[in-house]
């Protein structure tokens, strides 16, 4: 007469090809989230900084701006370049890229300071359709200060 054996479990049959894959991919989605990790960071530090906040409230509120790509106007995209921080003093050159209902445009900045007082050498908006520059840190002169 034949014993009936008890079958084995699905862990037991597949233990050879399951520890290796399951490892493998388990090392991949670590690595994943290491770089996801890493490129989160950097991108949350160039649009945390004060050179950012900056350029977007010129922008928003420039009439040529407003005027090429309409309200609201929003980032649309990953901001590029670098920051530094140094010793308190902070230097930044990035690329904004923005939308409005009307168009697309990339905020050029450049420049540096501490806290919330910066100065800059170059804030402006590239237009892509038109190629079009709007300088943002072009001054207003009015008629009153011309008399």
């Amino acid at each position: 007469m034949e014993e009936l054996q008890p079958k084995k479990n699905w862990w037991k049959r597949n233990w050879k090809w399951a520890l290796p894959t399951g490892g493998c991919l388990m090392l991949i989605i670590l690595f994943l989230t290491f770089i996801g990790t890493i490129f989160y960071g950097v991108t949350s530090l160039m649009s945390d900084s004060q050179a950012y906040t900056d350029a977007m409230e010129l922008a928003r509120t420039n009439e040529k701006v407003i005027k090429t790509l309409g309200t609201p106007i929003e980032q649309n995209g990953i901001v590029g370049g670098n920051v530094q921080y140094s010793s308190g003093y902070s230097e930044a050159r990035i690329n904004i890229p923005i939308e409005g209902p009307r168009g697309k445009a990339t905020i050029r900045v450049e420049g540096g300071g501490a806290d919330e007082v910066w100065s800059y050498e170059k804030m402006s908006v590239f237009v892509a359709e038109s190629g079009e520059i709007i300088d943002l840190l072009e001054r207003k002169v009015s008629n009153d200060s011309l008399q």
